[in-house]
């Protein structure tokens, strides 16, 4: 099975006989450090799964950047709303080092249902993935202190202190970069 076989399977529960077929709509494509994967206002028609690379979600709030999530490797990237609901994204999606992505465009991902036969509960169940995470963030945000938050980060994706420039991982935690480095010079003690 292939790494791109493997992705599909593991996000939206696709029988194995049906994998080779599905995967064929998932095309290669790459990305430059710094590159674009969608831009807030525009539409973002495709989905992605990260082969290699991270990718950073962010917007501009009164005049700054804010880091909403940091995808790596073996993780998916959208702008959920644009890619279901035809909206514009909300997101700016930046390449924080060049990546391998397996992408699929919209038209292909509403095409799945033409051969997938549970492709609507798959689908369901995807959406609900997506939701639980977010809905995990929101919680972590609400019941946690900048310590613990970071302490979670260093448990579930400690990798991307080595990859990734530490004011985005700040951001993304809700906390500034001074407040990081303590946290984390203090960890080191």
């Amino acid at each position: 099975m292939s790494s791109k076989e493997q992705y599909i399977g593991q996000y939206f529960g696709i029988q194995p006989q049906l994998l080779p077929q599905t995967a064929t709509f998932f095309k290669e494509h790459a990305l430059l450090k710094n590159e674009y994967f969608c831009r807030q206002g525009r539409n973002c028609n495709t989905l992605s799964f990260i082969r290699s690379g991270a990718l950073r979600v962010f917007a501009y709030q009164d005049g700054k950047e804010v880091t909403q999530w940091i995808a790596a490797e073996g993780e998916l990237i959208t702008d959920l709303s644009s890619i279901m609901f035809g909206t514009t994204a909300r997101w700016e999606i930046q390449a924080l080092s060049d990546c391998e992505l397996y992408s699929i465009e919209r038209n292909d991902l509403n095409r799945l249902g033409d051969f997938i036969p549970n492709w609507p509960n798959l689908e369901k169940t995807f959406i609900s993935k997506c939701f639980l995470m977010l809905e995990d963030r929101v919680f972590s945000f609400l019941s946690m202190t900048a310590e613990e938050r970071y302490q979670q980060f260093l448990v579930k994706r400690m990798h991307l202190f080595n990859e990734v420039p530490h004011q985005y991982i700040a951001s993304m935690l809700g906390m500034t970069p001074e407040t990081l480095s303590r946290l984390r010079n203090k960890n080191l003690k």
